[in-house]
């Protein structure tokens, strides 16, 4: 009878410990999906839209200087003016 329950104790506490090592990875899993959200912010010249930084700036290209602006706000409508 002391077998049996030495038995059932040891396969009651491996089943414990697999368990609780199948939990531990998922943790690590949601750490890196969160680090892959973040996003770098791409700026461009808004004449030229091969110059492309990675930080705000003017543009290089000669009799130019404009402003760079993000990649994503050339993708807006322009706003119309009327007069």
């Amino acid at each position: 009878m002391k077998k049996v329950m030495l038995l059932a104790v040891a396969i009651l506490f491996s089943a414990i410990v697999a368990f609780a090592a199948d939990i531990h990875p998922v943790k690590g899993v949601s750490d890196t999906t969160k680090k892959a959200k973040t996003a770098k912010v791409v700026y461009t010249c808004p004449m030229h839209t091969d110059v492309v930084s990675y930080k705000p700036g003017k543009c290089p290209k000669p009799n130019c200087g404009m402003t760079l602006v993000k990649k994503s706000d050339l993708k807006k409508k322009p706003t119309t003016m009327k007069m």
